[in-house]
Parts: C-alpha cells; structure tokens; sequence
C-alpha cells in the first residue's frame, strides 16, 4: 500500500488575537491577524532540555513570558437555550419506548467483549479491569488516534483530536477559526449547537435550508448565493440530523470547491458516518479527505452505539489541532482513560459493530414505512436516505412540543418535538432503537395520535 500522506497544508484558519497568548504556551505556529510573520513557539507533546549555554537557542526553543491577565471589559457570551436537550432531558430517563434517540441502540460492556476472539476475552477484560483510572494522554493516545486516521484516505495521528464527544469538537473549532463579525454559513434546521455557537460568538449567520422548501435536500446552488467575503466557515452535515438527507458525493465535492475559493474552511459534521439505510443513498468523501480546507469531525456515539464514552474527534490539518488542544485545556482537558481504553477496542471491531447496526436500522425502517403508510390520511414523511433520522409531519391541531410531551407523560414514548428545530407541526423520529421497543413504540404512539383526529 502507498505511504499514507502527511498533508501539512494549512487550512484557511484565522486564529484569533485573543487566542494568540493561549497558543504560545500550546506551542502552535500562527500567524498574527494583520501580519505577515510567523511566530513559533515550543510545543508541550514532549518535554525539551535547555540547550547548551554556548549553542544558540533555535526561536522554536525559546520559552515565552507567561501571557498577562487580562483586563478591562470583555463582552460576555450569551447563548440560547439548547431546546432539545432541554426537552430530551426532561424525558428521556422516564419513558420506556424512546424512538426520538438520534444514535443507534447502545452496546454493553459485554457485547464490546464478546466481539473479541473467545480466548482472548479474559485477558482483554482483566486489562480493562487493571487500566489506571488516572489522567490520559490529552490529545487521545496515539493507538486510538492512529486507529481514527485510518479511516480517511489521508492523514494520520498527528491530524487528529480526540474530544468529549463531536458536540465539543464543533465547539472547539467554532472558537477557534471564528471571531465575532465573521460570516459562518450552516444548514437548517440543525442540531441546535450548529448556528447558536457561532451566534453566540458574535457571528453572523446564515442558514442553508434543508426542509421541507428543499425537498429535504441540500441545495448547493442556494449556498453559492450565500457566500460573502466575510465568509470563515461553511458547516455541512451529512446524513443530516433531524431530516436524514444526504450530501452527494459530486455535491460535496462542489461544496469543498466553493468554500476552498471563498478562503473558508469547510467543516463536515459526520457524526453519522458509516450508518447507511436500506436503499439509501451513496456517501460522500469526509470533508477532510477533499482537501486541505476541509475538516471532519467524527463520534463513536451515534455510528457505534458509544455514546457514553463521550469520544469523538476532530480530524484536520494539524495547527488546526494545536490551536483546537490549546483551547480544549480550559474545558475538558483530556478523554478518560478507561473511555479511550474502551473506545480502542469498539475500533479495533468496527466493521462487526456496523453489521451489527445495519440489522437494527433494516428492521426499524420497514416498521416505520409500514406504520407511516397506514397513517398517510394525517402523516408524511421523506424517509432518511442516510444516518437514523425523519422528520414526521402531522396534520392535528396541537403544537409540536405540547404534543411530544403528551406522548412521553401520557404513552411513555418519546418523538422529538419538530419546533426544538424550527419546524411546527412535525415530530422527529430516530430509528436506532431495539426493534421491540421501536415497534411497541410506533404502535402506542399510533393508537394516541388516531384519537385526536
């Protein structure tokens, strides 16, 4: 096989001024808004003895002054309300038949073991059971790194973040490659983080729209329209959460070509790669393997039924990375070590897991299909075409979110409230559950919505 590439181009990235100190000490090469020269400074990945007295100090060995507090009024960041996860929140620990969970059915610790060759099972189980329950390495450890590498077409470990889950790693990379006035363009509706977070950073934001106006499809042509010279950053998600639409390959192609021009960086949003639906559609390339300007950011949580490991990732050119860690040390800091430990192992098996996950969604969606055909006199829908999610619109006089909380407290059964997303009148379905549970879901929430007809 060839020699896998080290791609050190850099992204379109403006970092910041106000991260200029943050990154000497995370030992980052950036470049100072408004300047032509570089900067270089030590990295922290490994420790450096002080060079000898009569050899002159190479500036990337040069230690920095401790950056000064800061003083004066810094505006504070305001954000809104994260309605879903509110409204999940409320439910979700509750109800039994939960069909709005927007990943697969969740492994055990057990079905992790018992993809491991039988005679190995024991020896795995008692490394899991001796692993330190200290600090790990903070960027993830290089095995689970490499593991993650090798799933784009380029790259490798040095290109990648390991963070608590893709929900801070798109915090991270909104913090670190926009600043307040810039232009960020995102599909809607969305996952509410995608447009709050640049918003909250004092962004403007444009929404790229993937409803029901679009035929739940993304319309490239309609982002071209949305290009600006302010323009930092295009969000792609793909399958898309909550309609379940899909970025063709060509498009997503064109869609790296129009952001590569405007200088932006394209960030693809994958938490639900590798989750194909019967007779769905092809998969496009991860935005980080169309180019230096592209960024992935991946999760073992929706596609691995991980979601309490709260691993995921970021996968781009590695400044990017240093400028990302360097921002993650005042959040999370580093993955738990048994959470790396085990996410290693779900890696080491993940073609199983995702046979294993083609099973579920064969079953759910030949209920759901079922289930929506005997209820199109007040139902519709635009099955997903990629990933594990619809968006159900129904013709009934009640409000999305007083209906989906009659559901949960009256049918103990959750389906997502469509406005948490923008859009009235419907109710987000999910169709990684255990098929028993999905059936007896759709059936007691079937039963409920025929009696307000």
């Amino acid at each position: 096989m060839p020699e896998r590439a080290r791609d050190r181009d850099v992204v379109p990235l403006r970092v910041v001024s106000r991260l200029a100190d943050a990154q000497l000490w995370a030992g980052v090469w950036f470049r100072v808004p408004g300047s032509d020269a570089e900067q270089a400074v030590p990295s922290h990945s490994c420790t450096r003895s002080p060079p000898h007295p009569r050899t002159p100090a190479p500036p990337h060995s040069r230690t920095p002054a401790p950056p000064h507090p800061r003083t004066g009024y810094n505006p504070p960041v305001k954000i809104d309300t994260f309605l879903l996860e509110r409204w999940m929140s409320r439910h979700e620990t509750h109800v039994k038949y939960d069909i709005a969970e927007s990943g697969i059915l969740p492994l055990t610790m057990n079905d992790l073991l018992d993809f491991e060759p039988v005679a190995e099972r024991a020896a795995t189980l008692e490394r899991l059971l001796a692993t330190p329950l200290g600090y790990s390495e903070a960027r993830g450890t290089v095995e689970l790194r490499r593991q993650i590498a090798a799933t784009y077409v380029r790259g490798d470990a040095d290109h990648v973040l390991v963070t608590t889950g893709a929900i801070e790693a798109n915090f991270l990379l909104f913090n670190v490659l926009l600043d307040r006035g810039d232009h960020a363009i995102v599909p809607y509706p969305a996952y509410q983080q995608l447009y709050s977070v640049p918003g909250a950073i004092g962004c403007d934001v444009s929404l790229w729209q993937v409803g029901p106006g679009t035929g739940y499809r993304y319309d490239v042509d309609a982002l071209e329209k949305l290009i600006r010279p302010t323009t930092k950053v295009i969000v792609v998600n793909t399958p898309h959460n909550p309609t379940g639409a899909m970025l063709s390959p060509a498009d997503a192609k064109r869609v790296y070509e129009i952001g590569r021009e405007a200088g932006a960086a394209v960030i693809g949003d994958e938490a639900y790669r590798w989750l194909a639906v019967p007779d769905g559609e092809p998969f496009a390339e991860p935005m980080f393997d169309l180019g230096p300007a592209g960024i992935s950011v991946g999760t073992l949580s929706k596609p691995l039924g991980l979601p309490g490991l709260r691993i995921g990732w970021i996968m781009g050119p590695p400044d990017l990375i240093q400028a990302c860690w360097s921002m993650r040390d005042y959040i999370t800091l580093s993955p738990g070590k048994l959470n790396d430990a085990l996410a290693r192992l779900a890696m080491t098996h993940r073609e199983r897991i995702i046979d294993r996950n083609h099973g579920i969604i064969r079953a759910n969606m030949a209920e759901a299909t079922g289930w929506m055909a005997e209820r199109g006199a007040f139902m519709s829908w635009t099955p997903p075409r990629g990933g594990l999610l619809a968006l159900l619109k129904y013709d009934l006089p009640i409000p999305s979110l007083e209906l989906a909380d009659r559901l949960a407290y009256d049918c103990s059964v959750m389906l997502a409230p469509g406005s948490a997303f923008g859009y009235e009148h419907h109710l987000r379905l999910g169709i990684g559950q255990r098929p028993d549970i999905f059936a007896a879901g759709l059936a007691r929430a079937g039963e409920y919505l025929e009696g307000l007809r």
